[in-house]
């Protein structure tokens, strides 16, 4: 493949021809399973230079319909920005088997509903999300942290500055959505968490308007830079 890049390199008229349809098809199917991450459209383009963009996105296309056929336990998706080779979900208690059957890899309810909160409602504050759900929720919050389905967006501009959380691409591969856009109803997106998830209670506070709280003033504001200003100088 090297020797025919230089080869293009040479002879910029016959660039748009660097590999034949069944090689490029064959390339990026090789590309999309070594990546360890979705591949994303920029990382495609910058490897399979000389190749134009509609070679390759045909290519996928062709894929996906190959991977849709019946009897196959593979599938290509489009998720997180890129497109990615997973096994199909009917498939998953077999996978856990074998990769690890003695770990359960479920979030617990209370996380999954705290979860689903802060997707519809990001971004959103700790306050908020123990409002709308009527539970504490700080260490579920610690939980999704770390499991990396949320992250802190910034501080709300309110009294006591609280810092903001919303999903992050982890969420995305982990429920196999493209983007946030493809986020369902919830009552679809509950049958994903789980049978035992409140979606009665998820849909009201998902739809309820959020808890009124008061806005920094000129003066709290002033007051914070100044407690800022007093702070030792680290550097």
């Amino acid at each position: 493949m090297e020797n025919k890049k230089l080869e293009a390199s040479e002879n910029p008229e016959t660039e748009t021809a660097v590999l034949p349809p069944q090689e490029v098809r064959a390339v990026v199917e090789a590309l999309i399973f070594a990546s360890p991450q979705p591949i994303t459209p920029r990382e495609i383009t910058q490897v399979m230079q000389g190749v134009p963009k509609e070679a390759w996105t045909q290519a996928i296309a062709e894929i996906q319909v190959d991977y849709a056929r019946d009897g196959r336990g593979l599938q290509l998706v489009e998720v997180a920005g890129g497109w990615q080779i997973t096994t199909r979900p009917e498939y998953n208690d077999w996978i856990r088997e074998l990769l690890d059957p003695k770990t359960p890899t479920r979030l617990s309810i209370q996380a999954l509903e705290t979860l689903a909160v802060i997707a519809y409602k990001q971004p959103v504050t700790m306050p908020e999300v123990i409002e709308l759900r009527g539970v504490k929720s700080g260490g579920v919050i610690k939980t999704l942290l770390e499991k990396r389905l949320i992250r802190i967006t910034g501080r709300k501009e309110v009294v006591g500055r609280p810092m903001l959380y919303g999903t992050t691409k982890e969420f995305l591969l982990h429920f196999g959505l493209k983007d946030l856009a493809e986020l369902p109803k919830i009552e679809e997106f509950a049958e994903v968490l789980g049978e035992e998830v409140d979606v009665a209670g998820l849909k009201k506070a998902i739809e309820a308007p959020r808890p009124v709280e008061i806005p920094l003033s000129e003066e709290d504001t002033a007051s914070e830079e100044a407690d800022q200003s007093d702070l030792p100088d680290l550097k």
